[in-house]
């Protein structure tokens, strides 16, 4: 059996056994797929709240139906657990897990590194480990097999390697996730998937396992391209979102719309794809990759000017929306100390309940730190809780009546929900300073309206 769960033909079985671990935006659409596709699926994660609600068929994902996690758990299939030793269980462990940036902008990959730490105290042979954590180039090879090897097993060994072809006791690959929360045009059952392997037995296996479950299978030749695959994605996005938030800030001063240019251009049947200016970058991925990719650059006497400018513009977008805040304020003879300020919008991007890394919360900490009086609403967050970098837990989105608004000195919208009532904000509230140009279909009032 040993022999035979070793090999890579082995995860074209219609029944497997999959760990994920991390039930969150990366892990839970994945959980749900597997077993829709008939496969038995262990869901780990830290966090006891998420698993007695997983396993009593609730959902704390908006964009994730409570419906679907039912089923999982009616069928049978799915089964969440904080209970690690059950990785011994199962024939494939996916890591899904947060890798966020320290105090210094630098990669923190302790919750990659824990993970694979308690992955190695229950490892058994033959089981394919997969990494899916957005990560440098590098990191599959260089930190998680090192301490998968501490189980006493050994590791695969690349194609030209030392020893390279010397049988492997399991296998290892890179698959990176490609979420988009919200979107509801592509899911993890309809996007293609990236996989690289630390050897070619190990790319074949997870192409075997994943290829049950998507459309297609992308294949490259090791996971550090895998890896490098999934920072390009990213940085693709954040360099041209800069490019865009460079030139709003040159249209402000020549007095130009630049969401009117970007439409304009955008009618141009090939070579320009539109990207959009706001208040900064937000989500788990976009706001990060480049400080990835700069920081294991300086291994190689490398500096990646280009990309660390676009972190740098996008990174100061907050300051320019509370400065633009304070302008419109005084303009109405009013100064930001002391001023009652409501936020609108927290979640990263319109239409979702997912704030990690939201510009809002940088503008809030701002104001507050200009002595405003900060509040804010969103219909997807009705409270917030302590995070990595900010600790608004004290506040409750405020109730969004004309009562409310007409409270306020300054009303600004960090995130361009469809639920708002823009016409109904604009008149209603004193000032709006958008960042989104969401009132862009609002006609009256427009004097009331500055956009930045």
């Amino acid at each position: 059996m040993e022999s035979e769960l070793r090999s890579p033909d082995y995860f074209k079985r219609s029944d497997l056994k999959v760990g994920v671990i991390g039930c969150g935006y990366v892990g839970l659409p994945l959980i749900l797929r597997f077993a829709e596709r008939g496969h038995s699926v262990w869901g780990f994660d830290i966090d006891p709240s998420k698993v007695g609600m997983l396993n009593s068929g609730q959902s704390y994902l908006r964009h994730i139906p409570a419906e679907d996690i039912k089923r999982a758990v009616g069928t049978g299939r799915f089964i969440a657990t904080h209970d690690f030793s059950k990785l011994k269980m199962v024939d494939a462990i996916l890591i899904c897990v947060p890798t966020p940036l320290d105090e210094r902008r630098e990669p923190d990959l302790t919750y990659v590194e824990q993970t694979a730490i308690e992955v190695a105290k229950h490892l058994q042979q033959g089981q394919l480990v997969v990494l899916e954590s957005t990560t440098y180039p590098g990191t599959t090879e260089e930190l998680v097999q090192p301490i998968l090897e501490r189980s006493g097993l050994r590791g695969p060994i690349p194609k030209g390697g030392e020893n390279a072809g010397r049988a492997s006791d399991f296998l290892l690959a890179f698959s990176p996730e490609r979420e988009d929360p919200g979107n509801k045009h592509y899911n993890v059952g309809t996007i293609p998937k990236v996989i690289g392997g630390v050897d070619p037995a190990s790319r074949q296996a997870a192409e075997h396992l994943y290829g049950q479950i998507v459309p297609r299978i992308v294949p490259v030749s090791s996971t550090r391209a895998a890896e490098m695959t999934k920072l390009l994605e990213n940085i693709f996005r954040c360099v041209n979102i800069a490019l865009v938030n460079e030139l709003k800030m040159l249209c402000l001063r020549m007095g130009i719309d630049i969401w009117e240019v970007i439409d304009a251009a955008a009618t141009k049947p090939f070579g320009f794809m539109p990207f959009y200016p706001g208040p900064g970058l937000g989500g788990h991925c976009i706001p990060l990759d480049p400080f990835y990719l700069s920081w294991k650059a300086r291994e190689f006497d490398f500096a990646t000017r280009f990309i660390e400018l676009a972190g740098e513009i996008n990174t100061n977008m907050p300051y320019l929306a509370v400065d633009a805040v304070a302008e419109a304020l005084n303009r109405c003879e009013k100064s930001l100390k002391g001023s009652h300020v409501l936020v609108l919008g927290v979640a990263y991007k319109k239409d979702i309940d997912d704030i990690r890394e939201s510009p809002a919360f940088k503008i809030m900490e701002l104001l507050m730190k200009r002595g405003g009086r900060v509040e804010y609403n969103d219909p997807y967050a009705p409270a917030l809780h302590k995070m990595r970098h900010y600790d608004f837990s004290h506040l409750r989105s405020l109730p969004l009546t004309p009562e409310n608004l007409a409270k306020q000195d300054c009303v600004v919208i960090a995130t361009d929900h469809t639920a708002y009532d823009y016409k109904m904000i604009v008149d209603h509230a004193p000032l709006v300073v958008d960042t989104r140009n969401a009132t862009r279909g609002v006609s009256s009032n427009r004097e009331k309206i500055v956009l930045c």
